[in-house]
């Protein structure tokens, strides 16, 4: 029992098995091979390498976003002008990097809460019978009153009522193509210790009081002008500017830092969310962008409110940022699996030789070599053993001296 833990433990620590190497002439086994080769290394190459870019690290921005609208309104509704600046248009006014500029509306000035009657419609009736059952989109008393030449179910609301059965066209600010946005933009790079701003170098004050953003022309200039925005967001302005719709700037963000910094550059990209012209599917659920803002006020101590159901472009200005740098251990990486990758071409060879080729025995033969004897010759001349292995082996024993 001693004599065999002892030479177990020998032949473990003291050999050493390499494969047997076949060469085998034949030239469609060897096309074949070279062909696999060659397309293994046109991936890692071409794939890995150039389009991935295996070799380097990369990492994701941590961003922050300030905006600022500007421009003046001007409407005339009923011989009632008005002047509209950026306080009442942008919602809201805090220049966060999602808001609302309103291009359309419906006003309801003097609410009060009171009882008054709903609109016709829905809410028609011939008796307080017909009032009965609660409420809809406000509450009913339960009692049925005159309402011009007809007769509705009262409500208890703030009263009169709104009526944005009809909206405005053309819009009531029609000028809003004319506003412009100023968008702010800084990120930083943990990874590599990366900090930039969207004002690059050569984009100072003197350069933003005349510039004003053009994809070609002015491609880094931040004021951007929100008819242009709508255009290049694929957008009819008339159209979104009447139901509102929503707008979607793209900050983008991919830099290499393998070459200057000062390349790492800002691309503004627009995308039309939701609002386009040529949705013309009547039926749809919901179509452009609307929500109901209130102003309130006390008049001779009642508690009144100026209503306005608000229509206007939502914009959403998204930071999408990838930075890449040159790393040793993704290299490695890359490298080394494409090396594991080569060994296809041998397991395809192989299955052919062994399975497809009319000499498969004869390679069967040549590759694998079985043996019956497990008995160790003492008289050897080296003290080899011969073992019965599927793959051919040549080992080196140790020797004892």
């Amino acid at each position: 029992m001693k004599s065999q833990i002892t030479n177990a433990l020998s032949d473990f620590f003291c050999e050493y098995e390499t494969p047997r190497q076949v060469l085998v002439r034949n030239r469609r086994v060897g096309v074949v091979c070279r062909i696999i080769q060659l397309g293994v290394l046109a991936y890692i190459i071409g794939w890995v390498f150039i389009y991935e870019k295996g070799y380097q690290s990369t990492d994701t921005a941590v961003s922050s976003v300030y905006t600022k609208m500007k421009g003046v309104g001007y409407t005339n509704e009923s011989g009632k002008e008005r002047v509209w600046d950026v306080a009442d248009y942008v919602f809201p006014p805090q220049g966060d990097s999602s808001f609302v500029v309103m291009t359309n509306y419906i006003i309801t000035e003097g609410q009060k809460m009171s009882k008054c009657p709903e609109l016709p419609g829905k809410h028609n009736c011939n008796s307080s019978k017909d009032c009965e059952g609660g409420s809809f989109k406000r509450q009913m008393t339960g009692v049925c009153v005159k309402y011009n030449t007809t007769k509705t179910c009262e409500v208890l609301a703030w009263c009169p009522v709104e009526d944005d059965r009809n909206i405005p066209d053309p819009p009531m600010l029609t000028s809003a193509e004319n506003y412009t946005l100023f968008i702010k933009n800084s990120v930083t790079f943990p990874l590599f210790e990366v900090t930039r701003s969207n004002l690059v170098e050569g984009i100072d004050a003197e350069y933003i009081s005349k510039c004003l953003h053009h994809p070609e022309k002015s491609p880094l200039c931040p004021i951007f002008k929100l008819g242009d925005i709508v255009k290049l967001s694929g957008f009819t302005f008339e159209t979104i500017a009447r139901l509102g719709g929503a707008i979607g700037i793209v900050v983008d963000w991919t830099c290499n830092f393998d070459t200057d910094v000062k390349n790492c550059k800002p691309k503004y990209k627009f995308h039309g969310l939701y609002g386009n012209a040529a949705e013309t599917d009547k039926v749809r659920a919901s179509l452009g962008y609307n929500f109901r803002f209130a102003k309130h006020y006390l008049e001779n101590t009642i508690q009144k409110r100026t209503l306005l159901k608000v229509f206007g472009i939502r914009i959403d200005v998204i930071v999408q940022s990838l930075a890449r740098k040159f790393d040793i251990i993704p290299t490695l990486t890359a490298i080394g699996s494409g090396v594991g990758i080569f060994g296809v071409a041998t397991v395809v060879c192989d299955l052919m030789l062994l399975y497809l080729l009319p000499k498969r025995e004869f390679y069967k033969n040549m590759k694998f070599k079985h043996t019956d004897s497990h008995i160790q010759d003492p008289d050897s001349e080296a003290g080899s053993i011969e073992t019965d292995v599927s793959k051919a082996d040549v080992s080196l024993f140790c020797v004892a001296v």
